[in-house]
C-alpha cells in the first residue's frame, strides 16, 4: 500500500511540473469545443400523436364467422418494423429529400441518418404512438413527420389485405387439390360399386349382419308357410266332412236371395233416387223415371230368382252346390292356397338369398372391406374439403370485414407539428461538459508529458532508474529571489485555472439568460 502511495505521489509531482503544459492544452481543447458547440446547427423536432382504436362492434358479431386476428399484436409489431429501409425509401420520395441528392452514395448515406432520427415512442396499454422528427429546417422536419404517418396508416392497412390474400390464395390452392382428390375418390368408388354392383347392400350392412338377417327372414317365412299349410289342410278336411244344406222352399220374395249384377244396378239406382228427392218433388219427371227404373229392376230380380229356384228343383246338385258354407269354404281354401304359394315363392326367395351369401362366404367380405376403405378415403378427403371452404368463407367475410376498415380506426390526436425553438443542441447542458472535457485534456496531456519526459525528483527514484548505487545526495536551497517566483508561477497558474472556470461560467450564465429570453 505505501508503495502504491508513493508511486501516486510521485507521478502527481510530476504531473506538477508540467501544468503549464495541462493549462494550454486545456485552454485551447475548451476553445475548439465551444467553438464547435456554437457551430452545431439548431434542430427542431416536428411530431404527431397517433390513437389507435382496435375495438370494434363487428368483433362480438362476427364471433365465430370470422377470423380474428391479434391486432394489437399486429400494430405493436408494425411500430416497430415501421422504420425499415423501404418505407424510408418512401418517406425520402414523399417528403422531397431526394431533390438535392445527386449520387446515389448521398442518397444512402441520407436514408442511414432518417433511420437513426426517425423515433416512434408508444404506450402498449393505450395504443398510443408519437411520431418524432428533427431537423436543421422546420418546415422539412414536418413534412417527413407528415409522410411518416401516412405511410403508418397504409402500411398497416396494406399488410392486412395482403395477409388476408395470400390466406385466401392458399386456401383456394388447398380445396382444387382436395377437389381433384374428391373426384378420384368418387370415380374409385364408382367403379367399385359397378364392379360389384350385385353384392351391395343398399342397407348399409356387413356380411354377417346380412347373413343373419336373411337366416331369420327365412325361418320367419318358413314358419309363415307351416302355418299356411296346416290352415289349408284344416280347410280341406272342413270342406270334405260338411254336410251339404238345401235351401228351403220359399215364396218368390226376392229378399235374401243376392243376384250381384242386378243388386248393384239396384243400389245404384237407389242412390240415385235418394238424391233426386233431395232436390225434386215426387211428381218431378225424373223422380218418376228413375222410380220406374227402380220397379223395372226389381221386377227382373223377381223373375231371375224364380228360374234359379225352378232350376235348382230339376237339379238336385246345383242346390247343394249353392250351400252358402260350402261356397264360404271353397273361397277360403282358395285363398289359402294362394296364401300358401305365395309363402312359397318368399320362403324359395330367401333360400336363394341364403345360398348366395353363403357360397360367396370368401368374397363379400373383402368386398366389404375394400368398400369400407373407399368410403373412409372418401369421408376423410370430403371432411378436409368442407373444412377448407368453410375456412376459405370466414377468410372472405374477414377480408371484407377489414377492408371495411371497421377492425381498425387510426385517429390522428395531434397533428404534425414543428416546435417554435429549437431542441437541440442543448447548449446549458454541453457547454459544462465541454469544460469538463477541457479539464480532462489538459490533465491527461501533463500525465503523457510527464511521461514522455520524466523529472526525477528525489534519490530513490533516480537509484531505481539508474540502477547504480547512490553515494549521497546534494541539497538546493532555493533562494529568496526563487522563491519569489516560484510562488508568482503558482499565482499565474491559479490565475489561468481560474479564468477558465470564469470565462466557462460566464458563458454559461450569458445563455441561460438568452435563452430564457427567448422562450
Amino acid at each position: 500500500m505505501d508503495d502504491l502511495l508513493r508511486q501516486v505521489t510521485r507521478v502527481l509531482r510530476e504531473m506538477w511540473t508540467r501544468r503549464w503544459l495541462g493549462l494550454a492544452v486545456a485552454w485551447i481543447a475548451g476553445i475548439i469545443s465551444v467553438g464547435v458547440l456554437l457551430k452545431m446547427p439548431d434542430k427542431y423536432e416536428a411530431s404527431a400523436r397517433i390513437f389507435v382504436d382496435t375495438q370494434s362492434i363487428l368483433k362480438p358479431l362476427m364471433s365465430g364467422l370470422a377470423v380474428e386476428p391479434d391486432v394489437d399484436q399486429q400494430i405493436s409489431i408494425l411500430s416497430r418494423t415501421l422504420i425499415s429501409r423501404p418505407n424510408v425509401e418512401k418517406l425520402v420520395r414523399m417528403a422531397d429529400l431526394d431533390l438535392k441528392i445527386k449520387t446515389k452514395n448521398a442518397q444512402e448515406d441520407l436514408i442511414d441518418d432518417l433511420m437513426k432520427s426517425l423515433v416512434i415512442k408508444s404506450t402498449s396499454r393505450d395504443n398510443l404512438y408519437t411520431l418524432s422528427y428533427r431537423d436543421t429546417k422546420p418546415d422539412q422536419a414536418k413534412r417527413v413527420v407528415q409522410s411518416l404517418v401516412s405511410i403508418f396508416v397504409e402500411s398497416s392497412l396494406g399488410g392486412k389485405r395482403e395477409d388476408s390474400d395470400s390466406a385466401k390464395k392458399f386456401i383456394d390452392d388447398q380445396i382444387r387439390v382436395y377437389e381433384k382428390k374428391l373426384e378420384d375418390a368418387e370415380n374409385r368408388l364408382k367403379e367399385f360399386k359397378l364392379r360389384n354392383f350385385g353384392m351391395q347392400s343398399s342397407d348399409g350392412k356387413d356380411y354377417f349382419g346380412r347373413v343373419s338377417e336373411v337366416g331369420s327372414a327365412l325361418e320367419l317365412a318358413r314358419l309363415e308357410l307351416r302355418a299356411a299349410e296346416n290352415s289349408r289342410d284344416a280347410l280341406k278336411r272342413q270342406l270334405l266332412g260338411e254336410d251339404t244344406v238345401l235351401l228351403p222352399d220359399a215364396p218368390p220374395s226376392t229378399a235374401g236371395v243376392s243376384i250381384p249384377e242386378i243388386d248393384g244396378r239396384i243400389e245404384a239406382m237407389q242412390r240415385n233416387l235418394d238424391a233426386l228427392l233431395q232436390r225434386f218433388t215426387e211428381q218431378h219427371p225424373d223422380v218418376l223415371s228413375a222410380r220406374r227404373l227402380l220397379k223395372d229392376l226389381e221386377e227382373q230380380k223377381r223373375q231371375e230368382v224364380a228360374t234359379r229356384r225352378k232350376a235348382a228343383q230339376a237339379n238336385p246338385v246345383t242346390s247343394v252346390n249353392s250351400n252358402p258354407v260350402y261356397q264360404q269354404l271353397k273361397i277360403s281354401l282358395a285363398e289359402s292356397e294362394a296364401n300358401v304359394a305365395s309363402l312359397q315363392a318368399k320362403a324359395a326367395e330367401y333360400q336363394s338369398r341364403f345360398n348366395t351369401l353363403q357360397a360367396s362366404a370368401r368374397l363379400i367380405p373383402q368386398v366389404e372391406a375394400e368398400f369400407t376403405q373407399l368410403n373412409r378415403d372418401y369421408d376423410i378427403n370430403k371432411k378436409n374439403y368442407e373444412s377448407l371452404v368453410a375456412r376459405r368463407e370466414s377468410a372472405t367475410i374477414s377480408g371484407e370485414m377489414e377492408a371495411s376498415a371497421s377492425g381498425l380506426d387510426f385517429r390522428l390526436i395531434d397533428p404534425p407539428r414543428v416546435s417554435s425553438q429549437p431542441v437541440a443542441p442543448n447548449r446549458l447542458l454541453l457547454l459544462p461538459l465541454t469544460l469538463l472535457a477541457a479539464l480532462l485534456a489538459g490533465v491527461v496531456a501533463s500525465f503523457v508529458a510527464s511521461q514522455i519526459r520524466p523529472v526525477i525528483l528525489d534519490s530513490r527514484t533516480l537509484r531505481e532508474l539508474s540502477g547504480l548505487p547512490l553515494l549521497g545526495t546534494v541539497t538546493l536551497v532555493a533562494s529568496d529571489a526563487a522563491k519569489r517566483r516560484e510562488k508568482r508561477g503558482l499565482y499565474r497558474f491559479i490565475a489561468g485555472f481560474v479564468s477558465l472556470i470564469g470565462v466557462y461560467g460566464a458563458g454559461i450564465a450569458l445563455l441561460f439568460v438568452i435563452s430564457s429570453r427567448t422562450v
